[in-house]
């Protein structure tokens, strides 16, 4: 267990500092320029703004690098057919765990040197993965000459008989972005968002939107672009992520934001998608306050807990943008269930399923680092039961934000 919230620190938002790109103005070489128009007719003023010449630098160097790394991956095509070869694309093993290393500070990555997979174009099992792979880079390139955007469900509804399914488009999009070494929000490539956020907080989105999410009976939608977001404003003393949507708007609706201090409230309703996971890294970088996580005491509740903390395997990749190794498991823990006197008859036996679950969670890197949780983890074994978090509504209806987590957040409760 940890030891309480401090009643009295300083936990004001810090002054946030606008982030400098230093961009080369040096001209690609070679056949590149043939690639592209390089023009900037139209972009420029007389006397420009100076904070409106960075917005455009900015532009233009990330431009430039997708450009750049696309162009690179076509010029490897054309010269395989210069000399008469099939061409081949190269990708790493995203879901292979010998990719994959842990570190404390990082959660999940990808080692620098990992196991690789070739999708060629003359085999009959790859060609078709290869022509969509080049369709999706020819979008994307696009899309980054016009400064456009698209959501993954666009580019698949874009030819809906071509792509077969929206699981083909996401991973293709997934394997680009890690062959290129590039961010998808980089290439232009926006999610489709579902999660919401409550609470102390207010920021400016990309198109000059005022955002305030202060706690009230709706939440607002997780922005589609977080990186494009700022002036972010808060004096919230910790952040909550929580798994569900019903336990989220039950939260809402008792204004648990602002009864027991200030805070902000986030749920990614199950599975977190990219950009509740990028807004919740992104709220770690800027305020620094504790973090905390409210699942269901099953192995699925914490599965989802070590995606926001460590990382997924198939996004490894990109671990230093989307994990917050400092999160800290609030609830609703195993052990909680025997401390409470929660009735047998209300919990959930395990499936099969469950217990392979658990028993791969188990064996992961980062278990070894938390005694606390294997614990937890071998009451939750050894029971072969699960609950939900609506489960203390057994003991009250408003337990859970009358006694539970001012309880948990006053004597420090988490793991």
């Amino acid at each position: 267990m940890a030891s309480s919230l401090p009643e009295k620190l300083d936990w004001s938002a810090p002054t946030l500092m606008e982030d400098h790109i230093v961009c080369s103005t040096e001209v690609p070489a070679g056949n590149k320029a043939s690639f592209r128009e390089t023009s900037l007719s139209g972009r420029e003023s007389r006397v420009p703004r100076f904070y409106h010449m960075i917005s455009i630098i900015n532009f233009l160097c990330f431009s430039s690098e997708v450009l750049d790394a696309i162009e690179n991956v076509i010029q490897d095509v054309l010269k395989s057919l210069a000399q008469k070869k099939a061409p081949v694309l190269t990708l790493a093993n995203r879901s292979d765990w010998r990719n994959i290393e842990f570190k404390d500070s990082v959660g999940l990555q990808m080692i620098p040197h990992c196991t690789t997979k070739q999708i060629r174009s003359d085999c009959p099992r790859s060609a078709p993965k290869f022509a969509l792979m080049l369709k999706i880079l020819s979008m994307i390139y696009k899309m980054v000459q016009n400064n456009t955007y698209a959501t993954k469900r666009d580019i698949y509804y874009s030819d809906t008989l071509l792509f077969g399914s929206q699981s083909v488009v996401d991973n293709i999009i997934n394997d680009i972005s890690c062959m290129l070494k590039i961010p998808r929000r980089s290439l232009h490539i926006l999610s489709t968002t579902k999660g919401f956020v409550a609470g102390n907080l207010s920021y400016t989105e990309e198109d000059g939107t005022k955002v305030n999410c202060t706690c009230g009976a709706t939440a607002v939608t997780v922005p589609s672009n977080v990186q494009g977001i700022k002036n972010l404003i808060s004096h919230a003393k910790f952040m909550l992520i929580v798994e569900k949507d019903a336990t989220f708007q039950r939260l809402l609706d008792d204004d648990f934001c602002n009864k027991l201090s200030p805070c902000i409230m986030i749920t990614g309703r199950g599975i977190p998608d990219l950009n509740t996971r990028l807004l919740v890294r992104k709220l770690w970088d800027s305020f620094q306050i504790p973090i905390f996580t409210l699942m269901d005491a099953d192995p699925h509740g914490v599965e989802i807990m070590c995606i926001y903390k460590y990382g997924s395997v198939s996004m490894s990749f990109e671990a230093h943008h989307l994990t917050v190794p400092s999160i800290k498991w609030l609830g609703l823990l195993p052990s909680d269930l025997e401390r409470l006197n929660i009735r047998k008859d209300v919990l959930i036996p395990f499936t099969k399923q469950d217990q392979n679950k658990l028993a791969s969670i188990q064996k992961r890197p980062y278990i070894a680092c938390q005694p606390m949780w294997k614990k937890e983890l071998e009451i939750m074994a050894a029971s072969k039961l699960k609950a939900e978090i609506q489960v203390l509504t057994s003991l009250s209806s408003d337990y859970l934000s009358r006694v539970y987590l001012p309880n948990k957040l006053q004597f420090g409760g988490w793991l």
